[in-house]
């Protein structure tokens, strides 16, 4: 098959098997070596990439595991393409050698793509902007400073060619085609016997749904946060495979008076930008969902689809009254999210069947989210805990409350729920609602923490949640005298 996107500015034809990772075709196939591998699994971001897509939106993202089909349309700019055309360097590289950003050097190509893209759209948090970006030699300090040395520069013109290019002629860049080489730009036509047969792309959640029917047995891809590693990792022959990101009807988030209705192809970052608005604390849970580079990939139907019992979005949608959609040919149906999770690796779906959307009713705002892990950024949850409550008159006349880490799925607490509701908020109640916890579960022991630990936080965060709505200080982050 045959992919049409710019690299640094440059139209490229690529013939590559449907799940060649960028990284591998960059490296093997181009010879640009700047983007490294370090993890090949989206955690050090050695290999960061600037993609920017055809609306002129540019990303960061993790080359390891973006596969080649997925740049369709796209454009990508490696760290060879962040100077300028005459050799000029980008106000942020000027900056790491300014502030001595660099010493080994092996993670700064990374950095110094990151902090481009970061620079561009004008994002100014750099500590969340870089959490996706690790450095076992320099210290952050000096990279930190770095960046923010880099802020007040103007955007160098280059930077935004790429963008505008798309604009003015989005075909010269817009598809993917069946096959044939015919370009001096081609990359492996093989992966080692893996994924011969062409991906499907569809373009609408219609032509999804009728070959998906045909063909229930496929791994359906999206942002490929998750998939890719089971390529990298793994070494899974996925095929036959469908890429989503193409299917714009399944994108996007429209709200009314009553509901969000959010499409499933909606990126993790794109959540997290709307819901801070109406529910901070989910927004504050998202932006410790895995880094910048994989936020901008990942989509949160893809999250729920892929019913990890530690994924982080569930217990915040369950705890806010989530509804699931989804659709298997022309035959659609909703449940209540937290329905959804039947035992570990086994979710209430049919063959053929896929998430289409989650809507999440429109609610005053009680949503209390609390994420325990071994690394405050960029880390697994050993336990997350969601705690939506409502009060009238100090009783407690509603709750909601879920836990991801504590069962084989994400899970409503309803003997916890049922010790509150009725009750003051107070604590003799949270002592009830703890206790209660016992008979809602029983978590397991693993490497991110033992079953009594797990029972012990969660019943922690019970008692942080009431703290919390009391206004105490409740941040773990604060130094204390």
């Amino acid at each position: 098959m045959t992919i049409r996107f710019l690299l640094n500015g440059e139209p490229v034809d690529v013939d590559a098997p449907p799940t060649a990772t960028l990284l591998d075709w960059l490296r093997e196939e181009r010879r640009l070596t700047g983007t490294k591998e370090g993890c090949n699994e989206g955690d050090c971001g050695a290999c960061t990439v600037m993609v920017t897509n055809p609306e002129g939106t540019s990303r960061a993202l993790n080359a390891c595991i973006l596969f080649m089909p997925q740049l369709a349309g796209h454009a990508v700019r490696t760290i060879e393409g962040i100077a300028g055309p005459d050799g000029a360097l980008h106000p942020v590289q000027q900056a790491m050698v300014d502030h001595h950003g660099s010493q080994c050097g092996f993670c700064t190509p990374g950095f110094v793509v990151s902090m481009a893209v970061a620079h561009l759209n004008g994002r100014h948090d750099h500590d969340d902007q870089l959490a996706g970006n690790l450095c076992r030699c320099t210290g952050y300090a000096p990279i930190i400073r770095a960046a923010e040395a880099a802020t007040t520069a103007p955007i160098p013109d280059w930077m935004r060619v790429d963008a505008a290019t798309l604009a003015a002629s989005p075909l010269c860049v817009s598809q993917i085609s069946p096959g044939g080489r015919h370009s001096s730009a081609t990359g492996p036509s093989d992966n080692g016997g893996r994924d011969r047969q062409p991906p499907t792309c569809p373009t609408s959640a219609d032509e999804l749904a009728a070959w998906y029917l045909d063909n229930p047995d496929a791994t359906l891809i999206a942002g490929a946060t998750d998939v890719g590693l089971w390529v990298t990792k793994g070494l899974r022959d996925l095929a036959p495979v469908a890429f989503l990101n193409q299917c714009a009807d399944l994108r996007g988030i429209v709200a009314d008076d009553e509901t969000i209705s959010i499409g499933a192809m909606t990126t993790i970052a794109e959540l997290g930008a709307f819901i801070a608005d109406r529910h901070p604390a989910f927004a504050e849970l998202i932006r410790r969902y895995g880094s910048v580079q994989v936020r901008n990939a990942a989509t949160i139907g893809g999250n729920i689809a892929n019913g990890s019992p530690i994924g982080d979005s569930p217990p915040a949608l369950i705890a806010l009254g989530a509804t699931l959609h989804l659709r298997r040919g022309d035959i659609r149906r909703s449940l209540p999210l937290e329905d959804f999770f039947l035992a570990y690796g086994k979710q209430d779906r049919a063959a053929g069947e896929f998430v289409e959307a989650v809507t999440i009713p429109v609610q005053p705002d009680h949503l209390r989210c609390y994420k325990l892990s071994k690394r405050f950024d960029q880390d697994i949850s050993a336990v997350c805990g969601a705690f939506n409550i409502t009060l009238e008159g100090g009783i407690v006349t509603a709750a909601r409350i879920a836990f991801g880490g504590m069962a084989g799925t994400p899970k409503r607490a309803h003997a916890a729920e049922a010790a509150l509701i009725g009750q003051p908020w107070a604590d003799t109640s949270i002592t009830a609602a703890q206790d209660a916890l016992a008979a809602d579960f029983t978590p397991l022991s693993d490497m991110r923490a033992s079953a009594d630990y797990r029972l012990r936080s969660a019943k922690a965060m019970l008692m942080r949640c009431l703290r919390e709505s009391r206004g105490e200080d409740v941040n773990v982050l604060a130094v204390q005298p």
